[in-house]
């Protein structure tokens, strides 16, 4: 039973590696049916704040499940703890707190927020069931410095993450409306910095844990937020006749 739901993980990888070519494809010739985009596609809407819990939802409860049950033998070696510990924490932010602190906020259309629920199902499943069944690694493993290096990384983008959503909520004064240019952080480089914190984050969290299952989620992150951050930086082009010239898409001074 062990080998063949390695087997499925593994399969469930190279799948979700297809998928990040498939959105890289769909997203760059559609654009993202979501934010300050959705009015563009008709149909069913979520609310923000109940469409960001449920879909980031699985995500944190596939870890905390197996943190519960006895069988997760693998989370008796501390690389495994505190690699499942990484994913989780940035699911709790994501499920429980970013949602609580949206201030309006556009709805979801149901079909982006249906895909967005069986993508965390699917990835939580993996990653945390990897991690708490099949991972092996040395009791050093989280003083070499690959891990090390992907910690930092990950910490990194944690930060930079949190903080550039905390600069996108607080644009608006109370009881304005419409949008402004970002100022501060790493928006005075970029037109997504908190894309970058996030695409930070899982390369950080493949780089620490050197996996098939981190890696290919590490590329899907890096498909669907590069291709918003670009849909992000023509619009505040668009929009903004005063927008700088100087930032780029994602990377600064790069791209």
């Amino acid at each position: 039973m062990g080998w063949d739901e390695l087997r499925l993980l593994d399969a469930l990888a190279y799948l979700e590696g297809f998928m990040a070519l498939v959105t890289f494809v769909a997203l760059s010739s559609v654009g993202s049916a979501y934010g300050r985009y959705s009015s563009q596609f008709p149909g069913l809407q979520v609310p923000a704040r109940p469409a960001w819990f449920l879909q980031e939802l699985p995500s944190m409860a596939w870890p905390l499940y197996e943190c519960a049950r006895p069988a997760a033998a693998r989370l008796g070696i501390l690389p495994n703890r505190v690699l499942l510990a990484m994913f989780l924490i940035h699911y709790v932010q994501r499920t429980l707190v970013f949602p609580a602190l949206i201030r309006g906020g556009k709805a979801t259309p149901f079909f982006s927020f249906a895909a967005a629920v069986l993508f965390c199902t699917v990835n939580g499943y993996m990653q945390s069931r990897y991690l708490s069944q099949f991972a092996v690694y040395a009791e050093d493993w989280v003083a070499r410095p690959c891990f090390l290096t992907g910690f930092a990384l990950w910490l990194i983008g944690m930060v930079i993450n949190v903080h550039s959503d905390h600069i996108l909520r607080n644009l608006r004064k109370p009881g304005e409306t419409g949008y402004k240019i970002p100022r501060g952080g790493l928006f005075e480089y970029v037109s997504a910095a908190n894309y970058l914190g996030e695409i930070m984050e899982w390369c950080g969290f493949a780089l620490a844990s050197w996996s098939l299952q981190a890696t290919v989620f590490a590329v899907f992150t890096f498909s669907t937020l590069f291709t918003r951050a670009r849909q992000h930086h023509q619009w505040y082009h668009e929009k903004f006749e005063d927008y700088p010239k100087s930032r780029k898409i994602l990377i600064p001074f790069v791209l």
